[in-house]
């Protein structure tokens, strides 16, 4: 089997071991130890070629893998043909390799939060030793003065609650727009009794000072406007707009209402 050694720099015996490995497509649980040695050891013949200084790890580590090839090329069968119940001799191998990667990867989880931390700057701690040793300040009230101020405590709640429950019940009873069609009509019958025909659409807001009556009332507008109970007419931009009545008759209103 043809096989290619990139000749790249190996933090351990143990980090050359695992890429051969890794890169021979081999599980770490039957390592073809045969192959896997006659390539560590090819590898340390091309770093003795090119000079490179071989740690003594490297040299051990060669050894331990010809003496395990050596004891997997034993035969294990007895005298009388039955097989031994021998210890797999790549099985302390394994195990290493096996802790080997584990605190390897965990180096690098480490090395990748040591590369994100370098990212975060935190605020210097500033001193506040000043403000620690201010004196402290007592409250000093008798009985009847912490009473008092109680009791102020107390009635100031009540008028919030108070002021809170009335303008929950005015909100209630805002005007809807159904409400704010039916006063519209109203206004308008009264007008065309008189033998107006046309409304500023100011005259058909109750309380001008209202946005709300505003929106309500506008909004009313042009729905009747849709219905076409109602027409409107601007002369000129932000001018004023005058209601006048529409194609409809404002008595079909009040016969859908009923």
């Amino acid at each position: 089997m043809s096989y290619k050694v990139s000749l790249r720099s190996f933090e351990g015996p143990f980090d050359l071991l695992v890429y051969l490995i890794e890169n021979a497509q081999m599980s770490i649980y039957d390592i073809r130890i045969s192959e896997i040695t006659s390539q560590y050891l090819d590898y340390i013949d091309r770093m003795k070629a090119l000079d490179f200084n071989v740690a003594t790890e490297f040299m051990v580590l060669a050894a331990t893998l010809i003496d395990i090839k050596a004891k997997m090329l034993l035969p294990r069968h007895t005298l009388q043909g039955q097989s031994e119940a021998e210890e797999d001799p790549r099985s302390e191998l394994v195990e290493r390799l096996l802790e080997y990667k584990k605190y390897k990867k965990g180096a690098d989880i480490l090395k990748e939060r040591e590369e994100l931390m370098a990212c975060i700057y935190e605020k210097p701690q500033e001193d506040l030793s000043a403000y620690r040793k201010a004196p402290e300040e007592h409250l000093d009230l008798d009985v009847q003065k912490f009473a008092y101020a109680f009791d102020l405590f107390l009635r100031k709640k009540k008028r919030e609650e108070e002021v809170r429950r009335h303008y929950t019940r005015v909100e209630r009873e805002r005007a809807t727009i159904e409400t704010r069609m039916v006063y519209i009509r109203d206004r308008f019958k009264k007008a065309f009794a008189r033998g107006v025909r046309r409304l500023n659409l100011k005259e058909l807001i109750p309380d001008k000072r209202d946005r709300y009556d505003i929106v309500v009332t506008f909004v009313s507008v042009l729905q009747m406007m849709r219905d076409k109970y109602l027409d409107a007419e601007q002369k000129t931009t932000y001018g004023d707009i005058t209601v006048l009545l529409g194609e409809r008759k404002m008595e079909e209103t009040a016969e859908n209402e009923q």
